[in-house]
């Protein structure tokens, strides 16, 4: 059984930083490529950003440019989400999702991504 365990969300007052991380167990975590999304209340889900399984990052949504970094340690079945410079608008719940390397994908949307976390908060206060 796959999963994908997402953690590290939180409160922050704005211009603070977070790490999230996600971890998987039961897939090759080597093989997938892997994406953190977010969907805030009364709104569409949004890519962040996308990074293949030698960690080339395919995306980078133009609201977290310069912000959110994504990485990944493939040793350790995890990718991480680097966020720094924090506002209120990056208030959301924030998913990572799996999908094999070999598949097509949309990173802005999500589409194709076959495996998903619960998701983790994240809330930044003005």
């Amino acid at each position: 059984q796959v999963q994908l365990v997402e953690s590290g969300g939180g409160l922050v007052q704005a211009g603070g930083s977070l790490r999230l991380s996600c971890t998987g167990s039961g897939l090759n975590f080597a093989d997938y490529t892997m994406g953190w999304f977010r969907q805030a209340p009364g709104k569409e889900r949004e890519g962040i950003s996308c990074i293949t399984r030698i960690s080339y990052v395919t995306y980078d949504a133009d609201s977290v440019k310069g912000r959110f970094a994504i990485s990944r340690d493939n040793a350790k079945n995890t990718v991480y989400l680097q966020m720094t410079s924090l506002k209120p608008e990056d208030t959301a719940m924030y998913y990572c999702a799996a999908v094999s390397s070999s598949a097509q994908y949309s990173c802005s949307g999500g589409f194709g991504f076959t495996y998903w976390g619960q998701g983790t908060q994240v809330t930044v206060s003005s």
